[in-house]
């Protein structure tokens, strides 16, 4: 899916990107072990973050789940605002939105499933990864090319930061 020149100007707006984190961040599988819980992040997603937010774009990860892997990869790319055992994504993001200063129209969310629907459908810009349920692809305002842990992070990341780019070319 290209996003067409409307998506990119509202994109160029975008002051806060949230994230879900399995099936968005990650493949969506979850390892266990006597040795606890492996998740495996894509090294892509990660540059693509620490871009964005030296732009000046605020990420927020949302998750239902506590994971210690998440903590640990979201301080090891400079995330500093995780919020895991989350049951509302919808509430949790108005807090976020509330937290930050940031009005809804500045603001998209990524998820892969059900229970991210709420979220997706307040935010301004709703996305997904390629293999996102049915549902979520349906009223994304954009699905990825690329699955989610495969890099589908990193695509919506280099699409804000061009839209970014193409718009403060137009002020000029």
């Amino acid at each position: 899916m290209t996003a067409s020149p409307a998506l990119m100007h509202r994109l160029a707006g975008i002051r806060l990107l949230a994230l879900d984190v399995d099936g968005v961040l990650t493949d969506g599988s979850v390892w266990h072990s006597s040795c606890g819980q492996f998740q495996r992040f894509h090294v892509h997603d990660g540059l693509g973050l620490q871009l964005l937010g030296a732009a000046g774009v605020t990420v927020v990860w949302i998750s239902a789940r506590r994971s210690e892997a998440v903590e640990l990869r979201a301080a090891e790319i400079g995330v500093a605002d995780v919020r895991q055992g989350v049951s509302d994504k919808l509430h949790e993001l108005q807090r976020a939105s509330d937290a930050y200063g940031v009005g809804r129209e500045s603001i998209a969310y990524m998820g892969d499933d059900l229970p991210d629907l709420p979220a997706l459908r307040w935010a301004s810009i709703g996305l997904a990864p390629a293999n996102a349920v049915a549902q979520v692809r349906a009223e994304a305002d954009y699905v990825c090319e690329r699955d989610g842990g495969e890099g589908a992070v990193r695509e919506v990341c280099d699409l804000i930061l061009a839209a970014r780019q193409g718009h403060s070319a137009d002020r000029q």
